[in-house]
């Protein structure tokens, strides 16, 4: 029985044929096993994390209670973005292991956006908000839209992902600061991203999967280096004020 139990377990990151390779054979110089195993285990291993990428996100807005600093139409863009990227996987049938973060990433998207439009006073949108971002999802899922609609939408990724950080860059810049950007989140995006790279040339081989990726990689680590910079802005303005306000007192 656990013994079943182990080899169902490790059958979820080897294909029967590795499987074989691995532990009949005994032979742990299998390059494409080796390829596919890695690529398999780093999937899943994102997909567990994205289970919480944007949780401390949310929880940093509901604590707040605000969403300042946060790009509701770069958030609306990202969902655009991650619902097309979602179908489109999903209706090519390829492995959930190449993809299923997106799922995860699509409902915590929602949810910040919605929260977003309810501490700007639109909590009656927020609502419709995520019942069309549901309604949505749904329907490209469906089978019923062409194949060519669903890899136009994927394609169209490329730009819609890069626009999207972009604002989102902008509105830092423009402030100044990454207002109620969680790090964790940013950190945890930009490495997912790079990491599904490889996994969708492992998995899928779709050129146009691979490189929404690269430009999501990209994109995530100019967010990702505003934090660093206006985090050490902000420590050394702090540290400023209080030698300052001592000078004062002396």
């Amino acid at each position: 029985m656990a013994a079943n139990l182990l080899q169902q377990a490790i059958l979820l990151v080897v294909t029967p044929k590795c499987y074989e390779e691995f532990f009949h054979e005994m032979n742990f110089t299998d390059v494409e096993c080796l390829k596919g195993t890695l690529s398999k285990g780093l999937g899943l291993g994102i997909i567990l994390g994205s289970i919480m990428v944007k949780i401390p996100q949310i929880i940093k807005i509901q604590r707040a209670k605000s969403a300042y600093g946060i790009s509701f139409f770069a958030t609306t863009l990202e969902i655009v973005a991650v619902i097309a990227s979602f179908s489109y996987n999903f209706v090519n049938g390829y492995p959930f292991s190449s993809y299923g973060d997106v799922l995860f990433l699509l409902v915590q998207t929602g949810i910040i956006g919605a929260l977003v439009l309810h501490y700007n006073g639109a909590s009656q949108q927020a609502f419709l908000f995520l019942a069309v971002v549901a309604g949505a999802a749904a329907t490209l899922c469906s089978g019923a839209i062409p194949m060519r609609v669903l890899w136009g939408l994927q394609a169209a990724n490329i730009p819609i992902i890069f626009t999207a950080k972009m604002l989102q860059a902008h509105s830092n810049y423009s402030a100044g600061s990454t207002g109620q950007l969680s790090g964790v989140t940013v950190t945890l995006l930009t490495a997912g991203s790079a990491a599904r790279i490889f996994t969708s040339i492992q998995e899928t081989g779709d050129i146009v999967i691979i490189a929404t990726y690269c430009v999501a990689t990209f994109a995530n680590s100019i967010i990702f280096f505003q934090l660093l910079w206006y985090w050490n802005a902000q420590t050394k303005g702090v540290a400023k004020g209080k030698k300052g306000s001592k000078q004062k007192k002396n």
